[in-house]
């Protein structure tokens, strides 16, 4: 007799499974996530295991006899995509690309296909979303005219490897994962059971026959990709699309890279031929920088591998309340409101009754220490309604004492200062060592905040 269907009730939100359903998920807290989904046996291949179509039998390879790769890289076309990948596309990769809709993820893996196509690589692109006609007219308008690429509008997953067997493709680009459904698993397609086992399936054919694949996947409104995180565990490389509709730049961020640098930026602007690179993204970000303003700072960051200068801008007012507000857009609020007592505590900042409103211009976002310096010096500069000299950038970690610490990378950033014309450059006193050499700017190290607020002011 057939093997009764199994059934089990999955977290949609983080992929626990429970037998039983739940109100309220155990594992990440959330309410009314479960979902039943029902499961068949997988087909056995002849040695036994479960497999994609064509899947070869497993045999352990000697250390020694694998040749390196770390120079056998496919570059993309697309100079800003190379670096977020590391240098290159490498054979038999898993990426991922997620972002909200209409972001444009599938107006860079269109363009993507369309250079590699152009180069003499057969490119197999898989819509679950669009039909060849729909595709063609995107494709037209940004310019897409490439002879070995190959549309596949297609959502079943047995159907698609089919293709892929037949076509031989040398790259395979999925829009979007949650499109697509396997017959061996009794749930809607986009559900955690469908979209584990579709990744898996596409990282299997991807190793087996050294093919890169790109997918395309869809992020909630909380901002992570939509499914289990054992998504992001599966594939190789995590891109997130980032930037407001409100901008034309979008930003590409790797979060996770086995073939390169994590945290890692690509900075596009979206124009009506499609995205194209921004070779120099500080130059982006203080275009609009205003004259003669107080409460605008220059400060140097990093983003992987690369060096950036952004505007912090920061606005200190009067409130009818008993007690100020804290606003950030941009930067971490929870640190801003550190800083700010900091300032309180140390310097003698009143503070308290003054709403405190912080913005990195540009739609920009800064996560890292580096940028304290840069933060207490535009609220300083607000607050004291004192501008700080438009050739000035800074940086630093500021501590819970006043004091300013090191950080990574100095020499990079300030090279990059000096590129962009600053003539100035306040940083931590233990990171000067050595750049008093750079030609035509002037260095000046800081141990704690009086020192830096003296020097600006």
């Amino acid at each position: 007799m057939p093997k009764i269907p199994r059934s089990v009730y999955v977290c949609q939100s983080c992929g626990s499974q429970s037998r039983k359903w739940l109100g309220q998920c155990p594992d990440c807290r959330e309410w009314n996530t479960f979902v039943e989904e029902r499961f068949r046996g997988t087909p056995k291949s002849n040695g036994g295991s479960s497999a994609y179509i064509g899947c070869r039998a497993a045999e352990s390879v000697l250390y020694g006899d694998i040749e390196a790769q770390d120079d056998d890289r496919t570059l993309s076309g697309i100079e800003e995509m190379d670096r977020v990948l590391g240098g290159g596309i490498v054979a038999g990769s898993l990426v991922l690309i997620g972002g909200a809709p209409g972001i444009g993820k599938s107006t860079i893996v269109i363009q993507i296909a369309d250079r590699l196509a152009r180069s003499g690589t057969k490119v197999l692109y898989v819509s679950g979303e669009e039909s060849e006609r729909q595709i063609k007219m995107r494709g037209e308008r940004l310019g897409v005219n490439a002879e070995d690429l190959y549309l596949l509008p297609e959502t079943n997953l047995q159907a698609i490897l089919a293709e892929t067997g037949k076509l031989s493709p040398g790259f395979v680009i999925v829009d979007s994962i949650q499109t697509i459904y396997s017959e061996q698993v009794e749930s809607a397609p986009g559900s955690v059971s469908q979209v584990r086992d579709v990744a898996a399936q596409f990282m299997m054919f991807a190793k087996q026959t050294a093919t890169p694949v790109f997918l395309t996947g869809h992020v909630t409104k909380e901002g992570s990709i939509a499914g289990p995180k054992t998504l992001e565990h599966i594939v190789d490389t995590v891109l997130y699309f980032e930037g407001d509709r409100h901008h034309n730049h979008r930003i590409i961020r790797a979060t996770k890279n086995r073939f390169g640098a994590a945290n890692e930026i690509g900075v596009f602007e979206m124009t009506n031929s499609g995205l194209v690179a921004v070779g120099n993204p500080s130059e982006l970000f203080l275009q609009e920088r205003p004259e003669n303003a107080t409460g605008s700072v220059v400060t140097v960051c990093m983003e992987g591998t690369r060096p950036m200068l952004v505007e912090i801008q920061a606005l200190v007012s009067g409130t009818k309340f008993g007690s100020g507000r804290r606003m950030t857009q941009g930067f971490d609020q929870n640190r801003a409101s550190l800083l700010i007592a900091v300032l309180e505590k140390r310097l003698g900042f009143q503070l308290a009754g003054d709403d405190v409103f912080i913005n990195v211009a540009g739609g920009m976002e800064i996560d890292e220490p580096a940028a304290d310096l840069g933060v207490v010096a535009a609220i300083a500069s607000s607050f004291r309604n004192l501008q700080v000299p438009p050739d000035t950038a800074v940086f630093g970690e500021v501590g819970l004492t006043g004091e300013v610490r090191g950080v990574l990378q100095a020499q990079t950033r300030a090279r990059e200062a000096q590129t962009l014309g600053f003539t100035r450059l306040i940083l931590p006193e233990s990171n000067k060592k050595g750049l008093d050499k750079l030609l035509g700017m002037r260095v000046v190290g800081v141990k704690n905040l009086d020192q830096a607020l003296d020097e600006l002011f």
